[in-house]
């Protein structure tokens, strides 16, 4: 489980997961989830379930605070890599797409 703080501006390109499920619990703010068929925009208190196999991108106009939950678990160790990566790093997309397909993160 990760509290994310979303910045203003905040958008996550289309992608799915293999085999990672994503539980996401607004605490504050709202946050857009667009899917194949449909768009949600959530708010404070609402749950969004994301199975694998799911396409999906995520933007918050305005920022948001969450609660995600990972099953399997492991994803933690995703955003500790990122969080020590350079510029230089964040800009070559290979590495991105890499480091993504390492935890099951798959764009599309």
């Amino acid at each position: 489980m990760v509290e994310d703080r979303l910045k203003a501006g905040f958008y996550l390109a289309r992608h799915y997961h293999k085999k990672m499920t994503e539980i996401f619990y607004l605490l504050e703010g709202q946050v857009t989830f667009s899917f194949e068929d449909e768009t949600v925009v959530a708010s404070q208190g609402m749950t969004i379930n994301i199975p694998p196999h799911i396409t999906h991108e995520v933007k918050s106009e305005k920022g948001a605070r969450l609660l995600t939950v990972f099953s399997p678990g492991g994803f933690d160790k995703y955003l500790k890599e990122m969080a020590a990566m350079t510029e230089g790093q964040f800009a070559d997309g290979d590495l991105m797409r890499t480091l993504a397909e390492k935890y099951d993160t798959w764009m599309v």
